[in-house]
């Protein structure tokens, strides 16, 4: 008989702090059927505009028609500010660049309801998983924290761009050390997790710029440590971002999304220019370096139990990103693949803005048409116009293609080998649109789905997911 899928929900500390904790495990068990769920070493208050950041996160910009489905203090939308659930122990982090923020008042209120919940939730038979930043220092929320001037990653041009993520260079001794240290403190603040997932551990390509990291000083020093042609690299990229900001034409892009996806032009222009090739394999095994400090760190810590599991992008954003599956799989007791489908008209979008800025001439259609095909986000033909491919509003469904979602998992799957791969679906959206991607995410596959995240999973969402999954 096959063992029942896996079933993960993460759930922010602040719904902890502001529904309790009985009832958010009524919820994911009774509701949902969850066989898991996730929490980040945080506690939450309300804020004002000057002090806080905007709950939900904007998202530079894009992300600003979200709104919560479940309310944090009785609203939709919020400016937060946070403090660490736990005291830091500060031998782990002794000569690092970076330090953990201190505990303030708010830890010592409630930090320890992080703790309780962990606890009740595996009382009640559930696997228990802390998440933090791979690259953000000090790593416990996204939108709090950043790496300092000389640990960001930089263009071609050595330029540091403007983008949504705030990730530091995977290649800096001191962003990987800070993360190392945090992850051995988790160990010794909670022991009895059950594993920790570490999100972004890459160079998320939401904008075109951010697909041309990372040609940092730390990067350079680690390619010369690794045995790459840092300069090659670096001249290979620079020559096709100056080709795409500037001289693209028309012709250019028709060629590229044939029926074949350009597939052919793309083999043969890499194989004239292998330092592009070697460049792309360059930011794959700083993501597997990065990923195997992470597992030594949790081994050192707490043994060969607690799970490394990293979340990531789906293909083929991973070529850009550098995460590849088969290295990640090397180290990794699971991978999520993100499945964040309002992300993907978004990235279209701008990704398109910079380039029709830069070449005016060209055709938006073919434009669009090309963007589509490349990311695989559609089934059929792409939508003619950038307006068409925006952040979607809360009830609207988002534009992407069914089969284009599963390809994705099965392509993670596949490379990925043996290391199961876990669909990581997110709640935003309306309920029908939400339950689609979720039915399709848990048949494409194997092994289960994570969903992200409570905040957006109305009670009627969460029993769309008991539903389709638990009693599927």
């Amino acid at each position: 008989m096959r063992a029942p899928k896996f079933l993960g929900v993460t759930v922010m500390p602040e719904y902890i702090q502001t529904e309790g904790i009985g009832r958010v495990l009524d919820n994911l068990i009774g509701k949902a059927g969850a066989t898991a769920v996730a929490t980040s070493p945080y506690v939450m208050a309300e804020a004002d505009a000057r002090t806080g950041s905007r709950e939900p996160p904007i998202d530079a910009g894009a992300g600003a028609v979200r709104l919560l489905d479940r309310p944090l203090w009785g609203k939709r939308e919020l400016w937060v500010t946070t403090a660490p659930a736990f005291e830091a122990d500060p031998r782990l982090y002794r000569g690092l660049r970076y330090q953990p923020p201190p505990p303030t008042e708010l830890t010592r209120l409630q930090g320890g309801i992080v703790r309780d919940f962990l606890a009740a939730a595996q009382a009640r038979h559930l696997k228990v998983y802390l998440q933090v930043q791979a690259a953000i220092p000090p790593g416990y929320r996204v939108q709090f924290g950043g790496p300092a001037e000389d640990d960001k990653p930089r263009l071609p041009d050595g330029r540091i761009p403007s983008r949504l993520d705030n990730n530091g260079s995977l290649a800096s001794p001191h962003v990987r050390a800070y993360t190392e240290a945090l992850l051995r403190d988790l160990c010794r603040a909670y022991p009895d997790i059950d594993g920790i997932r570490v999100d972004w551990p890459e160079y998320p390509p939401y904008t075109l710029a951010s697909a041309f990291l990372d040609f940092s000083e730390h990067a350079r020093a680690a390619a010369e440590r690794l045995g790459f042609d840092f300069e090659a690299m670096r001249r290979a990229a620079a020559g096709l971002h100056e080709l795409l900001l500037g001289r693209l034409e028309t012709g250019q892009l028709r060629a590229w999304s044939e029926p074949d996806g350009g597939r052919y032009l793309l083999v043969r222009a890499l194989s004239e220019r292998p330092a592009l090739l070697a460049w792309l394999r360059f930011k794959a095994v700083l993501v597997e370096e990065l990923l195997a400090g992470f597992r030594r760190a949790l081994q050192e810590a707490a043994g060969p139990r607690l799970e490394l599991v990293p979340n990531a992008f789906p293909p083929p954003f991973t070529l850009a990103s550098g995460f590849d599956f088969a290295r990640a799989a090397r180290q990794a007791h699971g991978i999520s693949v993100k499945l964040y489908t309002m992300h993907w008209p978004m990235m279209v979008h701008f990704w398109g803005q910079e380039l029709q800025a830069a070449n005016p001439g060209i055709e938006e259609r073919e434009l669009v048409r090309t963007l589509v095909r490349w990311m695989d986000i559609e089934d059929g033909e792409a939508r003619p116009r950038l307006a068409d491919y925006v952040y979607p509003e809360p009830e609207a469904p988002h534009p992407v293609g069914a089969e284009a979602q599963a390809r994705k998992i099965r392509q993670a799957q596949q490379e990925a080998g043996a290391t199961p791969v876990y669909a990581l679906v997110h709640g935003y959206g309306p309920l029908e649109d939400f339950r689609r991607r979720l039915r399709l995410a848990w048949q494409a596959s194997r092994h289960g789905v994570w969903i992200n995240r409570y905040g957006y999973l109305s009670d009627a969402k969460l029993q769309a997911i008991g539903d389709v999954c638990a009693r599927e």
